[in-house]
């Protein structure tokens, strides 16, 4: 058995930073044609420039989910691909307050980067996919899609709604040879988790996990890339859950 991702252009939102650049970087190695979305008009330049100079297989692009002028701009442009062939809805916003506290702004952003824009790509790509006969779409949720705990109220709620968004539209692309799935990640050590917690608090966490440490960002990638592979041809509506067994205790 072996992964093979040449002739394949795979799209990751939020691929600039933590889960996402491993995953992009994951399918790059793999043969992947990749486009990456990033929110930072001068570091997308300067990425491309890096990427056209290593003559990598790699074009970043410029999206912010939070512009909704600039998602049906960025929508019109990769229809112009001839092909898609994976999906990985990644891009992700977290704002935590109480849900007495919580004001409609957060939860209209949240829901906006969280769940409509990935719905739009999902809708968007799955025409391509259909003429094609082929595509593998991954929806990246969170445990706190499946538990929640306290100011997760309305980041969860866009949790558990994407992958209602997997499962429905899994039954619908099914027959075309499209699988949709959904990654769950638990705890991930990540550069912006290093940033917010101290090494105390990362080891305080990590004795709660089952097996004792948290994810690096190359155990949520793997399982991503097994799901958008060739491996996988019967896969589809589920959400897997990457946590290190945090879920079960």
């Amino acid at each position: 058995m072996q992964l093979d991702f040449k002739n394949k252009t795979i799209l990751i939102t939020g691929g600039t930073r933590g889960i996402g650049k491993q995953i992009s970087e994951d399918l790059h190695d793999l043969g992947a044609t990749v486009l990456i979305t990033g929110t930072n008009s001068e570091e997308v330049k300067k990425l491309n420039i890096e990427a056209l100079k290593n003559s990598e297989k790699k074009k970043y692009l410029t999206l912010d989910l939070l512009k909704s002028d600039g998602v049906n701009r960025f929508i019109d442009e990769i229809r112009s691909y001839e092909r898609i062939d994976g999906l990985v809805n990644n891009a992700g916003i977290n704002r935590l307050n109480s849900i007495q506290d919580a004001v409609v702004s957060d939860w209209d952003d949240m829901l906006k980067v969280n769940l409509t824009s990935p719905f739009l790509l999902l809708n968007a790509v799955s025409h391509k996919m259909i003429h094609n006969k082929y595509g593998r779409i991954v929806n990246i949720a969170s445990i706190f899609g499946v538990i929640s705990k306290e100011k997760r109220a309305v980041y969860s709620a866009t949790k558990f709604g994407i992958h209602g968004l997997t499962v429905g539209s899994s039954n619908d692309l099914a027959r075309y040879n499209i699988l949709v799935n959904t990654v769950s990640p638990g705890f991930v050590l990540t550069d912006l988790t290093r940033k917010n917690l101290t090494e105390s608090e990362i080891e305080d966490l990590s004795k709660q996990i089952p097996i004792k440490r948290m994810a690096e960002t190359k155990d949520i990638s793997n399982v991503v890339v097994f799901l958008l592979s060739n491996l996988n041809n019967y896969l589809t509506g589920q959400n897997i859950l990457v946590d290190g067994g945090f879920t079960n205790v």
